[in-house]
Parts: C-alpha cells; sequence; structure tokens
C-alpha cells in the first residue's frame, strides 16, 4: 500500500468545493482546509501506478491551483510477506 501526504492549494474562495470534489474522489482524504485555502491530503493506493494517477488528478481538479506531494511512503502487505515453507510460515 502507498501513502501519500499532498499540500493543495485551492483558487480563493473554493476551498470548500475542491474539498468536496477530492474527498469524492476513490483514495483520496481531505484532513484540514486554512482559511487561505490550503488544504492537507492524502492519497492511499495499491501500488505507484495509482499514487501518480491520484496526484495527476489531484493537480487537474477544478480549483486547483497548485499540488505539492509533501510525503510519501510503502507499506507492504503482510499477507504478501508471508510465505510457507515445510509447513511452517516464514518471514522473508
Amino acid at each position: 500500500m502507498n501513502i501519500s501526504s499532498v499540500i493543495v492549494h485551492a483558487r480563493p474562495g473554493s476551498a470548500e468545493a475542491v474539498k468536496a470534489l477530492l474527498n469524492g474522489m476513490d483514495g483520496i482524504e481531505v484532513h484540514g482546509v486554512s482559511p487561505e485555502g490550503k488544504l492537507i491530503v492524502t492519497i492511499e493506493t495499491d501500488d505507484d501506478q495509482g499514487t501518480t494517477g491520484a496526484f495527476e488528478r489531484i493537480s487537474m481538479a477544478e480549483g486547483v491551483l497548485s499540488a505539492a506531494m509533501v510525503f510519501h511512503q510503502v507499506e507492504s502487505d503482510p499477507e504478501m510477506d508471508i510465505s510457507v515453507e515445510a509447513g511452517r510460515q516464514v518471514a522473508p
């Protein structure tokens, strides 16, 4: 799973509309909006391609002046990290 944080700057007077638009997108959540129109946003996707696509949708959204990714982390899927070897579970 990819987890990213993005700072979005909305056009003046558009912050609430941008917030509603972004919250309606899969894997994207707005956590806060400043009086100046800056939004704190997270993206959660399954892979890098999904993260790139979500970031592009944010950047191109109506009312968005700019978007800057400030954090990105890849979390492994614990189910994928465990292999069964000789009848017992072994972490790689």
